[in-house]
């Protein structure tokens, strides 16, 4: 009798491994976005300068579309405009930094911070928040 049960038990369980798996609500990963401008390259303050002249805040975000100078969670993103913990980062090449590079940096910015791109605004859809 206990075989008997397990022999019926067993083809139960290897038959569901062959019947059809329903799809319907299945998630499968895509990737929307796929490489900026410097994905692959050096990403350094001069390359981010080059992204935000080009970066406009009433269009939406995008790989080639986004603020590089933007941070989220205290995390600058990467060349596409992914952030750490994000499906598509990629940790970028990053140039040499001396205490100098960072003050200047720095001053750069403070003045972009005190002239921000018109249409950066909170909620506007190329900005992050």
């Amino acid at each position: 009798m206990k075989t008997a049960f397990f022999a019926v038990l067993s083809l139960v369980a290897t038959a569901s491994a062959f019947a059809p798996q329903p799809s319907f609500g299945a998630r499968s990963m895509t990737h929307l976005f796929s490489g900026g401008k410097y994905e692959g390259q050096l990403f350094d303050n001069d390359a981010k300068k080059d992204v935000y002249a080009a970066w406009d805040p009433s269009q939406p975000r995008s790989p080639l579309n986004f603020n590089p100078f933007e941070t989220w969670e205290g995390n600058s993103p990467d060349a596409s405009g992914f952030y750490p913990g994000e499906g598509g980062y990629k940790d970028p090449i990053r140039g040499d930094v001396s205490f100098q590079k960072m003050m200047d940096e720095r001053a750069e910015s403070e003045q972009r911070a005190a002239n921000p791109k018109p249409g950066d605004v909170p909620g506007a859809p190329g900005c992050r928040n």
